[in-house]
């Protein structure tokens, strides 16, 4: 099925910006909403630029502010008459080992990976109910498969709980017209990462969003992405001992 408008959160940089890159060579009418409205207009001109003939709408947006999230959505919805697709993709990487002095950028980024997500999940799938169609994407990430220590912690953490949680959302709707996808990026070099030096197997900015836009264009379940090494590397991460879990954050 053509998903001709897809609305993507935290899309003024890193994956979202990448994403909206590639959807808009491939035609796709584009939602865009982001806190920083300043690069969500110059991304807009950057689209129409590749892509003269899409429609391209934007929107400031801090999906922490749950009530607004529901604004927003609707507004995209009414504006573009139906809403196709929409991915989950705000996120940050804020925090510090659990019980080091930084409760409050560990809070933070459970905020903003989780109970926010909630709020995006909630208000796309109100809308993808009401249309008895659509197809809800959430971006997590390698690091939901085991747990990760210091800056990682509490990031590892909810993007499990987004995994759960979108797996939850699938069960509900299965065998409907509705879709939903789970998506685990691996190492892909973006603003919430730029300041790591050593990470295995990393790939820039436009290559991990190319494969993360032909992942989601297949609509499966789950997908890692890019699969050379992710999808097999995945389940070797799962039964790693800890030892190496531990050399990896």
């Amino acid at each position: 099925m053509r998903r001709t408008n897809i609305l993507i959160t935290g899309a003024s940089s890193g994956l979202g910006r990448g994403m909206a890159i590639e959807f808009a060579k491939q035609n796709h009418n584009l939602a865009l909403c982001a806190r920083r409205l300043d690069r969500l207009e110059e991304l807009k001109q950057h689209l129409l630029t590749i892509n003269p003939s899409i429609k391209v709408l934007i929107k400031p947006l801090d999906v922490n502010d749950h009530p607004q999230v529901f604004d927003v959505f609707n507004q995209f919805k009414q504006e573009m008459g139906q809403l196709d697709r929409v991915i989950v993709n705000a996120g940050m990487g804020k925090g510090a080992s659990i019980g080091t002095g930084y409760f409050a950028a560990n809070l933070q980024t459970a905020q903003t990976n989780f109970i926010a997500a909630i709020a995006q999940c909630e208000a796309a799938m109100t809308i993808f109910r009401e249309q008895n169609n659509g197809h809800l994407v959430t971006i997590s990430s390698i690091s939901a498969v085991r747990g990760f220590r210091r800056a990682m912690t509490v990031y590892a953490a909810t993007k499990a709980a987004l995994t759960s949680l979108t797996e939850g959302i699938r069960i509900d709707v299965m065998n409907t017209p509705i879709k939903v996808t789970c998506v685990h990026p691996g190492f892909i070099r973006s603003e919430i990462n730029e300041k790591v030096k050593k990470v295995p197997f990393i790939v820039d900015t436009e290559t991990g969003c190319k494969a993360m836009v032909n992942a989601i264009q297949k609509e499966k379940a789950n997908t890692f992405v890019p699969s050379y090494p992710w999808a097999l590397l995945h389940w070797v991460l799962r039964i790693a001992p800890i030892s190496i879990i531990a050399k990896m954050s």
